[in-house]
Order: C-alpha cells, then sequence, then structure tokens
C-alpha cells in the first residue's frame, strides 16, 4: 500500500504507462516503505476524500458546459493552458524563502500532474470533444490537495474557478504575539463597525463590550421651528394665496387660484410598470420614467424663490439708500449713526445675514461680523467728520468687544486730550475708568475728576485758550462735581464727600471780594491757607466762613477762646460690640455699620483739648487739602449756586424740592426706598422725598437689614442745625422761606418715619422737637406769613394726631392769607391740602356736601376773609363758588398759557386752582364731574406742551419742578384711588389714565407705585407686562424696568403665600408660571441696558434674588459680575459678606485692593473680640 493515498492512483502495476511515465514510476518506487503505518495512512486518506470530494461538488456547480462553438477552439485552449501553467510556475519561483523545498514540491506535482493528464487522455476517445476548463480545474484541483495535504501554502493566482471559497491556513506559530501580546496591525483585515451590537447574539441577554472608542455618530435632533426662526419669518412676510368661495368664478390663470384635487380614496391605485404596486406618488413616478415635474410645480418652487428675493428687498433697497445718503452727503452725523443702527435691523432679518435657530457657532460668528461691519462704517465717518466726538465715543463702545482695557484707557486718554473742552465726554470717560474693574482703584479715579474739574475750570476761566468753552459747561461742572461727592459716598469715603461739599460751599458763598476777579487755580490757592488754618468750616460750631477770616487776617488775625463744653465730656459711648456670640461676620457688619453712622463728618483736631493730628485713631477720617483742592469750581449762575446748596442739603437727607441731574441719578441710585408707596397712609396727601433711591450720608446698611436708623447721630444733627442757622442769616424773602421748609420737611420726615416702625417713645420725643424748631421758625419775621411753614406746621399736629390742633392751625393761616382767593397760589395750595386732609377722614360718600371740605373750597373763591366751620354749608354760596371756578380757569387757559407756564409759580398757580376746582366737583356732583375736568385739563395742556419742545419747570437740564400735566395727572390718579376706597367703581378709568401718564413721563416714581398697586390686585398679568415692555423698549429710563421687576417679584410673593400657608400644603390657586425665569430675564434686559450696567440698586436687587432662590453658586458668581460693573459700590461688597459669610477674609482683601474705606479691620475686630 502506497505510503500516501492520494498518489495511490498514479501507477498501478496493471496498467501500461504512458509514454515518458518510466522516470516517474522509478522516482516514485521510494512510497513503497514496508515499515508504513496502515492506520494513518488511512486517516489522511479519509481526511483528503472529504477535502476533494467537497470541492469537487462545489466545481461541478460552478463549471458549466462549454458551447460547441467554444469546443471547436481547441487549439487555441491548449495554448492559453500552457500560459497559464507557465505563469503559475513563474509567481511560485519569486517566494525565495522556500526555494529548495518548493522545487522539488514543483517537479514532483508537475510529474504528477503529466501522468494524470496522460491516461485521462489516454481514456477517451479520439473522436471525442474535450474540455479544456475541465482540465484547467483538474489541475488546480490536484495543486490544492497536494498543498492542503503537505500544509503548504497556496496563493490567489493560482486558483481561478475557486476565489469565493478561498481562504489561508496557517498553522506556524509567531513569536512576535507572545511578545507584543497583540497581532500585528498589518495582518489584521480593515473594516468599519457599524453600531455597538453583533449579528446573531440575543440582544436582550447578551452584550458586546468593545475595546476601542468608537465615535459615536450625532444624531440630529431636528427640533420643531418656533415662529421667530428664519424659516417661519419667511413664511409669515411672503405674501398669501388669494382664497374664492365656491360661488365665485375661478380664473383661468393659474398664478391667481389654485385647484386642490379631490382625491377619491375608495379608488383602486393606479399600476404601471415602474410603478407595481401602486404604492409611489405622481412624482416619484415621473422621475422613475425620467421625466420632470409638472409646469405648475416648476411655477410654485420659483414663486417660493421669489418670495424669499421679496423678503431681502426691502432691506437690501435701505442699504443703498443709506449708502448713497452718506456718499452725496458724508457730513450728515446723524445718518452715519443711523446707518450704524441699521446694522443690528440687518442681522434680525429675515435676510441674507440673519441666522436660524441653534446655530450658536453662526451666532457667535454674525455677532463679531456685525461688530466689524459697524466698526468699518464708523471709521469711513470719522474719516469724513475728524471733529465728530460722538462718533469717535461710537466707536470706543464698540471696541470695547476687541480690545484689551489698557488699549481702550490709551484710547480714551487720547481722546479727551484732543477733545478737553467737551464735558459730556469727560463725563463717558469717567464713568469708564470708574467701572473698569481690572484698572479700578479709588485714589486713581478721584484725581481723574480733580484733573476733570480743573481742565473745565481753566477752560471757563479763559486759562486754557486753545479750546472754546461750549455752552453748558458750568452746569456740567456742577454736575460732575456731585456725581464724585457721590462716588466718594459709595466707596465709603465719606469724610472726604462731606468736605468736599464744604469747600466748595465756601469757597462760592464766602469769596473775599478782592479774589473774585482771579482765574479759578488763583482762587483755590488763596483758599487752600483757610483751609489748612484750622479754623472752624462750614457746618462746623464757630463757623464764619472764609471771607470774615480773610478780612480780619488783613487787620492782623484773632484770638478765638471757646470755652469747652463740659456736657460733652461726660456722654458716654455704647459699646460696639453688644454680643460676642453672634458669628464674626455678623459683628463686623454691626461695628461697621455703626462706624458709619457715626463717623461720616471729617475728623480735625480741637485745640481747646489739646489735640494734635496724632491723637486721630482712624488717619482716614482726616482730610488734606490736595485730594479736594482739584475739585473746586467757580459758580456765577445763582441757580446753579443754590443747585449746589439743596444738593448738599439732599446728601444730608433733607427733602428738597430740587433733584440730582438725570446723568448722575442712576449711578448713585442704591437704595431700594423707591418702592415705598410713600410715607403716609392717604391716598390723597402723601409725603414723598424727591430723591428717592439714593442713599444719604451716614446710612450704608445691607439689603436684608434694611435701614437701622432714624435721621443722624447725635453729631450729624448737631452738623445739619450748623448748616441750617447757618445759611439762613445769608438769605432772605423767598429763598430763606424755602431753606426753612426744607429744615421742616427733614423734621416731619423723621416723625414719618417713627410712625411707620410704631416707636411711640421716639415718636413723642421727637414730635416735641419738631413741633419747636416749627414755632421757633414762625416766630421769625420774615416767616410769620408763610404759608408753606403753615400749612407743614398743621400737617405735622395732624400726623400726631392732634386733628383739632391741626384744624386751628389751618384756620389761623387761611384768615392771615388775605382776601386774595383765587389769585394766591399759596392760599390755593393750603386751601387744597386742608380740604384733602378732612376728605380722607370722612367715612362716606353720602354727606360730602355738608362736610367741612366743601366749606373750605367755597371760601377760596370769596374775597372775604375766611370764617371758620360752622358746620352748615348754603347751597347759594356752591353755585356761586362752581360759576367762580369756571370762569376763572377759563380766564386763566385764554391769558397765554404757553408763556405764563415756564415759570414754576405760574404753573403750580394752575396745578392748584384745577385740584381745586376738581374736589370741589367730586364732593358736589361726583367723581365723573371732577374725572371730566382732568381729562380736558390734561388735553389742553397736552396740546400746549407740543407748541414747546423744552419741558415745563426745566431750566437748563436742572429738574426745578414737576410739569403742570404730570402734577394734574397725579392728582387724577390720587382721587381715582380714594374713590375706589371708599365706593364701588371700575379699575379701568385709573388703569387708563396711569397708562396715559406713564407714557408721557416714564420716570415718575409716584405714577409707578400706583401703576403696580393697582395691577398686583389683578389676576391676569398679560396686559401689565405688555405695558411694560413696550414703556421700556422706547424709553432709557431706568424706572420701567425696575418697576417691571418689582411687579413680577410682588405677584410671586402672592403665590408663595397661598402655596405656603401655616395650615399645610395645598394647591396653589394662581398657577406659578414660569415667574422665578421670567424675573432672571428682566434681570438681564435691565443690565444690559445703557443706564442699568452702572446701577448699583440694579444689581442689588438681582444679587438678593438669585440669594432668594438658594442659589449660592451662581450668587456667587453674579456678585463677581456685578463688580465688574460697579466696583465702586460698598454696599454690593457688604451684601457679599452677608450672603457668602464663609468669604469675610477674601472680600475684605477685595476691597483693600481697590482702596474701598474699611473702617473696622479684621485685625482690629479680633482685638476687640479679646477684650
Amino acid at each position: 500500500m502506497a505510503l500516501f493515498p492520494a498518489f495511490a492512483g498514479a501507477a498501478e502495476p496493471g496498467e501500461t504507462p504512458a509514454s515518458g511515465s518510466e522516470g516517474s514510476r522509478r522516482e516514485l518506487n521510494w512510497l513503497s516503505n514496508p515499515s508504513f503505518c496502515t492506520e494513518d495512512a488511512l486517516k489522511l486518506h479519509q481526511h483528503t476524500t472529504k477535502t476533494v470530494d467537497l470541492t469537487a461538488e462545489k466545481l461541478e456547480l460552478t463549471s458549466r458546459s462549454p458551447s460547441r462553438a467554444e469546443l471547436s477552439g481547441g487549439s487555441d485552449t491548449d495554448e492559453g493552458l500552457k500560459k497559464s501553467i507557465k505563469k503559475s510556475k513563474w509567481k511560485k519561483k519569486k517566494h525565495h524563502h522556500h526555494k529548495k523545498r518548493k522545487k522539488k514540491t514543483r517537479d514532483e506535482s508537475s510529474n504528477s500532474e503529466s501522468d494524470l493528464d496522460t491516461e485521462c487522455v489516454k481514456g477517451k476517445p479520439r473522436g471525442s470533444n474535450t474540455n479544456p476548463e475541465r482540465e484547467v480545474a483538474a489541475l488546480n484541483l490536484e495543486d490544492i490537495t497536494s498543498n492542503v495535504a503537505t500544509n503548504r501554502f497556496v496563493w490567489l493566482e493560482d486558483i481561478q474557478a475557486l476565489t469565493e471559497e478561498t481562504f489561508r491556513t496557517d498553522k506556524k506559530p509567531d513569536p512576535a504575539n507572545w511578545e507584543y501580546k497583540s497581532l500585528y496591525r498589518g495582518d489584521i483585515a480593515r473594516y468599519k463597525r457599524k453600531g455597538d451590537s453583533c449579528l446573531g447574539i440575543d440582544l436582550k441577554k447578551q452584550r458586546i463590550t468593545w475595546e476601542g472608542p468608537m465615535v459615536e455618530k450625532k444624531q440630529s435632533h431636528k427640533r420643531p421651528e418656533r415662529y421667530f426662526t428664519k424659516n417661519s419669518v419667511q413664511l409669515l412676510r411672503a405674501g398669501g394665496i388669494p382664497v374664492y368661495s365656491k360661488s365665485q368664478t375661478y380664473s383661468s390663470d393659474p398664478s391667481t387660484f389654485i385647484l386642490v384635487s379631490q382625491v377619491d380614496s375608495d379608488a383602486p391605485p393606479a399600476t404601471t410598470r415602474v410603478n407595481p404596486l401602486g404604492i409611489y406618488d405622481p412624482l416619484t413616478t415621473l422621475w422613475l420614467q425620467g421625466k420632470g415635474p409638472p409646469e405648475y410645480e416648476t411655477s410654485k418652487q420659483q414663486a417660493s424663490q421669489e418670495t424669499s428675493e421679496n423678503v431681502n428687498s426691502f432691506l437690501m433697497a435701505k442699504v443703498e439708500d443709506y449708502n448713497k445718503r452718506v456718499r452725496e452727503n458724508p457730513r450728515d452725523v446723524h445718518t452715519w449713526m443711523e446707518f450704524v443702527s441699521f446694522q443690528d435691523e440687518l442681522m434680525r432679518g429675515p435676510s441674507l445675514y440673519a441666522f436660524k435657530e441653534g446655530e450658536q457657532e453662526i451666532r457667535r460668528k454674525s455677532f463679531k461680523l456685525i461688530l466689524e461691519k459697524k466698526l468699518s462704517i464708523l471709521e469711513r465717518a470719522i474719516e469724513s467728520n475728524p471733529n465728530e466726538v460722538d462718533l469717535k465715543l461710537a466707536k470706543l463702545n464698540l471696541c470695547t468687544e476687541f480690545w484689551e482695557p489698557s488699549t481702550l484707557i490709551k484710547e480714551w486718554q487720547k481722546l479727551v486730550f484732543l477733545h478737553p473742552n467737551n464735558p459730556v465726554l469727560w463725563q463717558k470717560y469717567l464713568l469708564f475708568c470708574q467701572s473698569q474693574f481690572s484698572t479700578f482703584s479709588v485714589s486713581k479715579v478721584n484725581s481723574l475728576y480733580g484733573k476733570c474739574l480743573s481742565t473745565l475750570a481753566a477752560i471757563e476761566d479763559g486759562s486754557m485758550v486753545s479750546h472754546p468753552v461750549l455752552p453748558g459747561t458750568e452746569e456740567a461742572m456742577l454736575a460732575i462735581f456731585l456725581q464724585q461727592c457721590h462716588f466718594l459716598r459709595q466707596t465709603g469715603h465719606s469724610e472726604k464727600a462731606v468736605s468736599l461739599f464744604q469747600a466748595l460751599v465756601d469757597f462760592t458763598f464766602f469769596k473775599p471780594d478782592n479774589v473774585k476777579d482771579l482765574p479759578t487755580r488763583g482762587q483755590v490757592e488763596f483758599f487752600e491757607p483757610f483751609w489748612d488754618s484750622g479754623e472752624p468750616r462750614f457746618g462746623e460750631k464757630g463757623a464764619k466762613g472764609w471771607k470774615s477770616w480773610m478780612h480780619q487776617q488783613e487787620k492782623g488775625g484773632w484770638i478765638v477762646i471757646n470755652k469747652p463744653d463740659e456736657d460733652e465730656e461726660d456722654v458716654d459711648e455704647d459699646p460696639e460690640i453688644k454680643d460676642k456670640t453672634l458669628p464674626k461676620w455678623q459683628i463686623w457688619l454691626d461695628v461697621e455699620c455703626s462706624r458709619e453712622t457715626r463717623h461720616w463728618m471729617p475728623w480735625r483736631p480741637d485745640k481747646t483739648k489739646k489735640q494734635s493730628e496724632e491723637d486721630c485713631e482712624d488717619p482716614e477720617r482726616q482730610v488734606l487739602f490736595d485730594d479736594l483742592g482739584p475739585s473746586l469750581i467757580r459758580l456765577s449762575s445763582p441757580d446753579l449756586q443754590f443747585q449746589l446748596l439743596y444738593s448738599f442739603l439732599q446728601f444730608l437727607g433733607v427733602p428738597c424740592e430740587r433733584n440730582l441731574f438725570p446723568s448722575n441719578l442712576y449711578i448713585a441710585m442704591d437704595e431700594n426706598s423707591i418702592f415705598d408707596a410713600g410715607h403716609s397712609e392717604g391716598p390723597l396727601t402723601s409725603f414723598d422725598s424727591l430723591l428717592s433711591g439714593v442713599n444719604s450720608i451716614g446710612h450704608m446698611d445691607t439689603m436684608i437689614r434694611g435701614r437701622q436708623r432714624i435721621g443722624h447721630c447725635k453729631e450729624g444733627e448737631e452738623f445739619l442745625q450748623n448748616v441750617f442757622h447757618f445759611i439762613l442769616p445769608m438769605f432772605s424773602g423767598k429763598e430763606k422761606s424755602n431753606l426753612s421748609v426744607c429744615w421742616l420737611q427733614y423734621e416731619i420726615s423723621k416723625v414719618v418715619q417713627c410712625l411707620q416702625v410704631k416707636n411711640k417713645k421716639k415718636l413723642k420725643s421727637q414730635g416735641k422737637k419738631s413741633k419747636k424748631l416749627a414755632k421757633n421758625l414762625l416766630k421769625e419775621s420774615e416767616n410769620r406769613n408763610s404759608l408753606s411753614l403753615w400749612k407743614l406746621y398743621a400737617y405735622l399736629e395732624w400726623l400726631l394726631g392732634n386733628t383739632e390742633d391741626s384744624r386751628k392751625v389751618f384756620d389761623t393761616a387761611l384768615c392771615l392769607a388775605g382776601t386774595d382767593g383765587m389769585r394766591s397760589t399759596q392760599l390755593c395750595n393750603l386751601s387744597l391740602f386742608y380740604a384733602l386732609l378732612e376728605v380722607e377722614l370722612l367715612e362716606s360718600l353720602e354727606e360730602t356736601v355738608m362736610s367741612r371740605a366743601v366749606h373750605i373750597l367755597t371760601k377760596v373763591t370769596e374775597s372775604g376773609p375766611y370764617v371758620p366751620y360752622t358746620g352748615q354749608v348754603l347751597s347759594v354760596n356752591i353755585l356761586k363758588a362752581r360759576k367762580a371756578y369756571e370762569h376763572a380757569l377759563k380766564d386763566y387757559l385764554n391769558e397765554s398759557p404757553v408763556t405764563n407756564w415756564d415759570q414754576a409759580n405760574g404753573s403750580s398757580q394752575m396745578v392748584s386752582l384745577v385740584g381745586c376746582y376738581a374736589l370741589f366737583q367730586y364732593l358736589t356732583v361726583g367723581i365723573d364731574a371732577a374725572v371730566f375736568i382732568y381729562r380736558n385739563i390734561s388735553e389742553k395742556l397736552k396740546d400746549f406742551a407740543s407748541q414747546k419742545f423744552e419741558s415745563i419747570g426745566e431750566n437748563l437740564g436742572v429738574q426745578n419742578f414737576p410739569t403742570a400735566l404730570e402734577a394734574v395727572t397725579l392728582m387724577h390718579t390720587n382721587l381715582l384711588r380714594y374713590h375706589m376706597k371708599v365706593s364701588i367703581y371700575p379699575l379701568n378709568p385709573l388703569r387708563e389714565a396711569l397708562m396715559e401718564a406713564l407714557k408721557l413721563y416714564p420716570s415718575n416714581q409716584s405714577l409707578w407705585r400706583s401703576y403696580i398697586q393697582i395691577q398686583s390686585k389683578s389676576h391676569n398679568a398679560s396686559k401689565a407686562r405688555r405695558f411694560f415692555d413696550s414703556i421700556a423698549r422706547s424709553t432709557k429710563f431706568l424706572e420701567p424696568w425696575l418697576f417691571a421687576i418689582q411687579a413680577e417679584m410682588m405677584r410671586k410673593k402672592l403665590v408663595e403665600s397661598v402655596q405656603r400657608v401655616d395650615v399645610g400644603e395645598i394647591y396653589s390657586t394662581i398657577p406659578e408660571t414660569g415667574l422665578t425665569n421670567r424675573i432672571k430675564a428682566l434681570f438681564e434686559h435691565a443690565i444690559q441696558s445703557e443706564n442699568g450696567a452702572h446701577c448699583p440698586l440694579l444689581w442689588r436687587m438681582y444679587l438678593n434674588f438669585l440669594f432668594s432662590l438658594g442659589n449660592k453658586e451662581r450668587s456667587k458668581g453674579l456678585f463677581y459680575k456685578a463688580l465688574q460693573n460697579c466696583p465702586w459700590a460698598k454696599v454690593l461688597y457688604m451684601d457679599a459678606i452677608e450672603y457668602f459669610p464663609d468669604q469675610l477674609q477674601e472680600i475684605l482683601d477685595l476691597m483693600t485692593e481697590k482702596e474701598l474705606r474699611i473702617r473696622v479691620p479684621i485685625e482690629e475686630l479680633e482685638l476687640l473680640l479679646e477684650d
């Protein structure tokens, strides 16, 4: 038996070998080995047989019998067979690492193949057709069999018929796999895995974890488009398709009517060759047939393209128009600024420049693109107008998004150097430096204020001749000075702020005659010796002024002998730390607020006590002349001089008629008292401070604690009394009366605060002091006939509960007024106020005709002396009074009101007359008659106001007096509020009146307070929200934002009070529809506005709101964001200490770095706690 059964049939003993087979027979003799094991050979034979059978079956399936034409070309086939054999032999020779063994194998296999071929040819008849392809397959099969048996390599080129099932078996171990712990990457077939699963596994029970990271394909979740997206806005702005009813005749024009085909759902779908199942729509069927869409589809697509083009045509036309206008008139600055603002409208779209929803990266790039476009437009504008400051300011505002702070400051400095005479530019530059957190420090900004004021003063008096004086420079200088004082107050340097006011008041009102003609710098040099001489200054005890000191110095000086006050030495101060068990941060806040209240006046050594500068415990309390000398300015206008005086009184907490400059109001606003609904409870009479929202000196408390003290400390009250005692003798007549009124109003405000906190002990003592002051003021000869002082004295008695005493005072004042009647403004004011107080006492409206108020209003129209009320009013007198009011008001309106009302006296007289007449009609006829009067007067006032561009009562931008229309509207709304309180009346008339007034006066805080009060009673807030939004977007004032936020917070508080009832959890009757997110959105919009970004009150409210929600981390982030815009506001740091007690040391270090005033260093506090 042969050793290799596969070759057993090569030469059997009984067969006749073919020619040339003897050599092969001799070569195979060594196969006959007697020691060969038969079992091993049988196993190998069976394995090989199975392999050959399987291969033969696959060959029969894949190979087919050739046609007769193919069999006829036998010679060609033989030649191809020879070539294929040669080719396979040549390729096998290429592999040199198995050369010798391969040569031997090839010789053996070739011999065996030749023998097999010979046998096959011999076994067939000569004339039979041969199949060359089958012969080639047989040859390949033998080659495969031999290679499989000998575990050799099989090459793909050698196998032509088995390309689909070809594989390679390599059993030789590779040591590199053990060494590198993995296969060589070149031996692994490349593939891409789709998905994380594998075919054939049970997904519920089995899972495959892949080692290599797979890049997950982001699934695009397309959100439904909202109405504000690009595509939706295009759809909304597209022209609509006309709709016709069935009765109308259809036009043959396809552009005007589109017929909607009725599809019968029951009809079977049409089947065609390309649509055998009838599941394709007509357009798909046409596409499969290679045809285009019908004509109406093409026209529809063209129409949609035309619509999108028409959307952009309007904006592109405006762009062309702007380009044409600035090209034809490059000097028109207003057009350039409009062109810059128009770029925002382009981006809002829908246009070529707009962006879709969700494209944040495109949004960011688009924002940068629009900034660059604006910048390029402004650069072109500046090239055409190199001297226009507004264009340069707009460019600097844009460059804040691109440039570093240091670069911006250099550009600002260049601009201020080129235009040193522009006060508006100086104000913006100071605000920029003041709000740059990275470069901010108190001393640096304070020196900038001094540089600004000294430069403008030099230009004003002619010392700097390089630049002309611009109109309004003197008023702007006073505004910048007041801004500096409030800046120092907010940073905690109260002593410097008070010293600035003291110095400028002395410098303005007590200037010696021999230095008035000198320039400002020369006058300051003469003023410095007086300031450093140690003499009492303005507001201090024994002060006589700069002028008296100069005269005495010329005569040889004086010797002042002041006896020390023994009472002051016996005063024991309360301990600063009352409870040492409290947390450290809370003790620090208590001591800091206490010292802020007591130590706001500058410290000076008392020579009577032999004190020196070294005796001062806190050196920061001493103010040097170098800190305030550059800020001294010269005010020549009497109106501005009185504005300075009233501003100082307001700074000390005294209510005055005059208000701050509009440019300074929001920077100085840091107290939430603007939301207080008046100091008195009466709806008709209220005692409001005209400067609400601005903290007075000596009051710096946190948002949660609120104001802790009524009035000032003992030293502060003495300082304020000295101020009034010093300035009252300087004036006479009306000005002296106005100052006396301010003083008495301050005392009344303290009484009202005592009533609010219900401190009866303090109210009793304060009432005695206030009445004593009122009597002393009325004893003076110049004030005896001052009806304003009499009115305040009577109101004081009324507040203290002495109604009868108050009526006696009112009656006495009316008897002193004389017989002027309605021609006297003060008499009308006094009578109206008296009547309003009496109306508030009425419990019902049934007997109003016979009330004391009707008697008062009737006597005003009579020319005779006033007669006190006796209990009855004649009907004849009522008819006469009504006719007198009608004639007086008609005559007053016909007498050229536009010229008369420019003066405060004229407008006040008209307002008082209208108030008396409307209240008289309300009491005698009804509410409709009073409303009719108010509406008629308001319409006429609107017509008169439209004829005049400037507001009534305003002079050079200083708000001296509320306009007549504003005052009439306030009386109108107050009367409606009172009537709704005592009777049944619809809310809509009051709401409409308030909305009309707020559209005209969006900065009136009293109107806003009334509006949010009536809206808080309504369950539907949508109308109020729309109104707030419209007003806020149409004006630059901050009050609409502040009161919109307050209204939403009141609504949120109402909802929470319903949800958190003490009886347990109940369901809310008013759904909480995202109030928290809405309030946040309002805050974000407000702080992005021009005035809101630098308003400390707005940031304090936002910080307090976030902290109340419990989000500490976000509150901390907002605190640092607030510091980026308002780094000078000390109250922000104090609020943060209360919100984040663990950050006490960090916040104090930050305050020290920015040079804010810290009155209690942490080291001193630790020493106090140890004691």
